[in-house]
């Protein structure tokens, strides 16, 4: 058929459209298409668009778990993590970070030459072993190990002493501590491996109820003390323990302060001294599920936290059930920051920060510090103050805390030692005898005992004397000195020489215990870590050791005790790492380069923060 063109018509389109109508259809559809793809590409919120058409990316495994928790964002959403940690392989398959070159580790960096731990030697031993599939994966955050080991100013394990005939007078004391420890975990993995702690005498484990699940604490307690005494397979039987068989997915209500201390404590320590991921993301994995136990109108987190929950809660004892302890929620700033540093996750350090923030506003009757703390009203539940149980690391920590950031957190510092001044005042006493102790504090009314636990503050104070105000350093050395000797002497009034857990200063009596409850010694490293001695080693063995291993006794009055069948993990994490610091060189875990935990456990001091001079390549205190 012959179209014919109509002058001043304009020709229909295939769909009955003229040009004009052609024209706005095609702009209308080329802004509709431009919208889409800028919400596709531009818009915050794309995620599940982008998951259509985009080539998906290897996924961050856990970190919607960081988020979800107590409703907190992402730490630097909006950035790429620096080097990404490479995914986790399959099991079976080995890991491609165990074919880079290592990190200026060829065996432990003892002294100034490799010794101890042949890591490269051991590495195809280690690695035919099926790698276990990792909880979640990589913690998704790329930490410069190489970068911190450089900061240290001194080698972890010392230098050798120059002086040989000194050497040789101690050498013989460390090496019988060695063989101790040797000893307390060749039992316990004979016996009990993988259970939380060692029974000797029926030679069988105990798993506890604090822990909400969680096994191997005596594991994780002894990995850094293993280490520290170059027990080569002794560590690397832990390390492989830790890998292969310690598992996250529990379901228990737990300790938030017990599994923060020798947990947590223990898988940071270990990470640092040997740049094992494993040790970095459990520690990390495992200080997301504590979170919970923040979940407070105050911020102040409850003693106990349900791993299954989420949900949390405080002792039974601790003021019927309605107050968090000072000890406990004032223990926790050392670790959570280092969580926040090896994951850079905010979330730790704002949650420890905040416990300052409360106690910095709340009034303390005559600047001392209460144990009992009300988490929903954030304030004292009673008036009872003690730097024994219940008060004692809560102290200890803010020191340690003014230390560990190369002395630039005036917080703590000032803190510590306005709460030294109360004590002082108020708490110090001087017996008929001549010997000086810290008393406990209800109400204005004192109670003229010291418990066991209290006997970590001499070596508090001592640690701490050196920043206090000019006119007082004196003074603080003294004082540290003096306490030292009372908790000395509790030990040598008794039959065995080991100290009770409580002691009087009443009735003409002085630095004994009053009653049989009090009388018993489960294998604590208060008196060793303020003032070591010889004879401390000579009564463990002598009253303490089985034949299945070392176990507290339960009155240190009788020639004769009877034993209470408990290998405490603090025996190996704490009592026999400070016995054998004190027959060590003094640059072994050097006080420049690390603080102790409060269960013996080494966290490095941050040198980028402080004003010290430029450091050069990396032992300290604490109180149970």
């Amino acid at each position: 058929m012959l179209v014919r063109k109509v002058p001043g018509l304009v020709p229909a389109s295939a769909w009955g459209l003229r040009l004009p109508q052609k024209f706005l259809f095609l702009l209308f559809l080329s802004g509709l298409v431009t919208l889409c793809f800028g919400a596709l590409f531009l818009l915050p919120h794309s995620s599940r668009l982008k998951r259509l058409f985009l080539a998906p990316r290897t996924q961050q495994p856990g970190m919607g778990l960081v988020a979800a928790i107590a409703g907190h964002p992402l730490v630097r959403e909006q950035e790429p993590f620096p080097n990404p940690a490479p995914a986790a392989p399959a099991p079976g398959e080995d890991d491609p970070s165990n074919r880079a070159s290592p990190p200026r580790r060829k065996g432990w960096p003892r002294r100034t030459r490799p010794t101890g731990l042949r890591e490269l030697s051991t590495a195809s031993r280690v690695n035919s072993i099926a790698a276990p599939k990792p909880l979640e994966g990589n913690v998704p955050f790329s930490f410069d190990y190489k970068a911190f080991r450089s900061r240290l100013r001194h080698p972890v394990l010392g230098r050798p002493d120059e002086n040989e005939e000194s050497r040789s007078l101690v050498q013989d004391q460390r090496e019988k501590i060695k063989e101790m420890m040797q000893f307390a975990w060749q039992s316990y993995t004979r016996y009990a491996m993988g259970k939380n702690e060692l029974r000797p005498l029926t030679k069988d484990g105990y798993e506890g109820s604090m822990f909400g699940g969680l096994s191997g604490a005596t594991v994780i307690d002894s990995l850094d003390t293993l280490y520290l005494m170059e027990l080569e397979e002794e560590f690397q039987e832990a390390k492989a323990w830790v890998k292969e068989h310690f598992n996250l997915n529990v379901s228990g209500e737990a300790s938030l302060f017990e599994v923060n201390i020798r947990y947590i404590g223990g898988l940071l320590s270990a990470f640092y001294l040997t740049g094992d991921e494993v040790f970095r993301t459990k520690a990390i994995r495992l200080g997301e599920k504590l979170l919970p136990a923040f979940n407070t109108p105050t911020g102040i987190p409850k003693g106990i936290v349900n791993f299954k929950s989420g949900s949390n809660g405080s002792w039974g004892w601790a003021t019927a059930g309605s107050s968090s302890v000072l000890a406990e929620f004032g223990s926790l700033h050392l670790e959570f920051l280092h969580l926040t540093e090896l994951s850079g996750n905010q979330v730790f350090a704002e949650k420890v920060r905040n416990i300052r923030k409360v106690l910095r506003k709340i009034d303390k009757p005559f600047g001392l510090y209460p144990n009992f703390l009300s988490p929903v009203s954030g304030t004292w539940v009673q008036h009872h103050v003690s730097i024994g149980g219940l008060g004692d690391s809560f102290y200890e920590y803010l020191i340690k805390s003014w230390l560990m950031s190369g002395k630039t957190d005036l917080e703590a510092k000032n803190m510590y030692y306005e709460a030294l001044e109360a004590i002082e005042h108020y708490l110090l006493n001087v017996s008929p005898g001549g010997l000086t102790y810290i008393a406990e504090w209800r109400g204005g009314v004192l109670d003229h005992k010291m418990g066991h636990l209290a006997c970590f503050s001499g070596g508090m104070i001592s640690l701490g004397a050196e920043d206090a105000k000019e006119e007082k350093r004196a003074r603080y050395r003294h004082l540290a000195a003096q306490i030292t000797k009372t908790c000395h002497e509790s030990y040598t009034r008794s039959d065995t020489k080991l100290g009770p857990e409580a002691f009087w200063f009443n009735s003409g009596r002085e630095a004994v215990a009053n009653q049989l409850s009090e009388s018993y010694y489960i294998l604590r490293p208060e008196v060793v870590e303020s003032y070591m001695y010889l004879w401390r080693q000579t009564a463990l063995e002598k009253h303490c050791r089985t034949s299945g291993g070392f176990s507290g006794i339960q009155d240190v009055y009788s020639s004769l005790p009877n034993h209470d069948n408990r290998q405490q993990s603090f025996f190996l994490a704490e009592t026999l790492k400070y016995l054998y610091l004190l027959f060590s060189e003094d640059d072994v875990f050097s006080l420049e380069d690390w603080v102790f935990n409060t269960e013996a456990h080494p966290l490095p001091v941050n040198h980028v923060n402080s004003s010290s001079p430029n450091p050069g390549p990396g032992r300290a205190q604490a109180g149970h």
